[in-house]
């Protein structure tokens, strides 16, 4: 069983990565946001933010349950670095220059604030930091000009 988890700030193209990983591998794909909507996992909305609001605690109770009972999977969410590393094989974690994930983010029809918070998060390096004070298997990929995706797939096949 493999297990890879892929992180990052939102916008900084994890989903992107962490499908064609699931299809390049034949990984089963978990979208967590899905998730927590169809396990109610959330814990309310915020309105201001427009996101669940998710108890990290209840959601990796639920994903270590999956995870004893799958094989291979590509787990994609902002959270999956929360995960212990006990049941996880690799942390990829999306970077982006902040110049570009501005920009998603606008297209997304974000708030300013909501904007503002995730490029603090991404200047700060914070879910990098988090990854590490968990001691991952970290493999960090920028995805500002593409990336190395026969590469990356060979990190995980080691």
């Amino acid at each position: 069983m493999t297990v890879v988890i892929v992180s990052g700030c939102v916008g900084t193209g994890k989903s992107t990565l962490a499908k064609k990983l699931s299809k390049a591998l034949r990984f089963e794909y978990v979208d967590v946001t899905k998730l927590i909507k169809e396990n109610n996992l959330s814990d309310g909305y915020d309105k201001k933010n427009k996101c669940e609001i998710v108890d990290v605690k209840k959601l990796n109770k639920f994903l270590v349950e999956l995870i004893k009972n799958k094989k291979n999977l590509i787990i994609d969410s902002h959270l999956s670095h929360y995960l212990d590393k006990k049941y996880v094989d690799l942390c990829i974690v999306t970077t982006c220059d902040i110049t570009i994930l501005r920009e998603r983010l606008k297209k997304r029809n974000y708030s300013v604030q909501k904007i503002k918070d995730n490029i603090e998060a991404e200047i700060f390096d914070t879910i990098v930091i988090e990854a590490k004070e968990r001691k991952h298997n970290l493999l960090i990929v920028d995805t500002t000009k593409g990336y190395d995706l026969k590469g990356i797939l060979k990190e995980i096949k080691k």
